[in-house]
């Protein structure tokens, strides 16, 4: 269908629960890019709910009738990893933008079926990577490529709290993985992002399961070391086993230079609850107590300029910054980091395992390269 580069994109919503609230408002905070056509959910009334929530006029049980509507323009995947390639297929084969949640998928077979079929049927296949939209760190960003900092030599990424935000995290044939896959996709994005995409050179990452060895199979705390091209390094530090609140921060370390940015620190209200409260992205698992509630906090993660970036390049509007080939070059430096985690030893990239249908296997059963 053609677009109007003069109208609100027409969204429809795969999932119902955290992230795809984090999708609606989003969407909602940009009324001039986004209308909410749509949502669909498996899960009995969480799409009523979450429809009734941001006035969305249509739910559906099954995502596959969602995409015979006509009117929809694209779609975004907020539903576990294990379908994220299911539905991009189907949603590029109805004609639909994808925008996909990470991690892309589940294996780089699928990647490349993602990329291949969307590229056919002439539809965008965008990664839902918000930290190339988060505020600050897009400043700390444009002052490196200024040359603030002279020549990097080391990007940290942080990301550390005590669990994630939906049951299904937990079950490894679900999500492919702990959080490793969860949340160092972020990192491994981030720093490839932040230096320019050089090309990878080695993955080293170590990970346990230290703390929820009760819920899941999956590692619940990673460290990963990344060598690039040029030089650089990658350090991207994950954890479900912190407790105390959220962690998020990055430090960027160059010959001429160093900036920090903390998402929690300098946006928040330090704040003492007896009772608890709401929280829109926080993952603790209680708010009472001491905490930092962050003001504006979807603009400040970068969801709402992510999601309207989208809209525009769905309309032809702007080029997209980050692509299912991006999600894909994360996907590797993932499964490269599972391998090394079971070997112990540095893994060198290009890495195409085979025969794996997840990525925790590779930490479980290392192949052999």
């Amino acid at each position: 269908m053609p677009a109007n580069p003069t109208e609100p994109v027409k969204i429809g919503i795969i999932g119902s629960q955290f992230v795809a609230e984090i999708h609606a408002a989003s969407f909602k905070a940009i009324p001039d890019a986004a209308e909410l056509v749509a949502v669909a959910s498996p899960s009995a009334g969480h799409a009523e709910s979450l429809a009734a929530r941001y006035g969305i006029p249509r739910v559906f049980r099954d995502y596959r009738d969602m995409l015979c509507e006509a009117d929809i323009e694209m779609v975004t995947i907020a539903a576990p990893n294990r379908l994220h390639a299911e539905m991009a297929i189907a949603a590029a084969e109805a004609g639909k933008h994808v925008v996909c949640e990470k991690p892309l998928c589940m294996t780089l077979e699928e990647a490349d079926r993602m990329i291949e079929t969307c590229r056919a049927r002439g539809v965008l296949l965008l990664y839902a990577e918000e930290l190339f939209f988060t505020p600050k760190y897009v400043k700390a960003k444009e002052m490196a490529d200024q040359g603030a900092f002279g020549k990097i030599y080391l990007v940290k990424q942080s990301e550390k709290h005590f669990g994630p935000h939906s049951p299904w995290f937990w079950d490894v044939e679900q999500s492919g993985g702990g959080v490793f896959f969860d949340m160092g996709c972020h990192g491994v994005a981030f720093a490839w992002w932040f230096l320019n995409r050089p090309a990878i050179r080695s993955v080293f990452c170590q990970m346990g399961t230290y703390v929820h060895g009760d819920k899941t199979r999956g590692e619940d705390n990673s460290i990963c070391i990344i060598e690039f091209d040029g030089g650089a390094v990658g350090l991207i530090e994950d954890s479900w086993a912190r407790r105390g609140g959220m962690d998020d921060c990055i430090e960027v370390y160059g010959e001429g230079g160093v900036t920090y940015a903390d998402l929690m620190m300098g946006n928040a209200l330090p704040t003492y609850s007896e009772y608890g409260y709401g929280y829109a992205v926080e993952k603790a698992p209680t708010t009472r107590g001491w905490s930092w509630p962050v003001f504006d906090e979807l603009w400040n993660y970068g969801f709402p300029q992510e999601m309207r970036h989208f809209c525009r390049c769905a309309h032809g509007i702007e080029k997209p910054l980050v692509t299912g080939e991006d999600g894909r070059v994360v996907m590797e430096a993932l499964l490269a980091g599972y391998q090394s985690a079971g070997t112990g030893q540095k893994v060198a990239l290009p890495f195409r395992p085979t025969g794996v249908a997840k990525p925790i296997d590779l930490w479980r059963s290392p192949v052999r390269v």
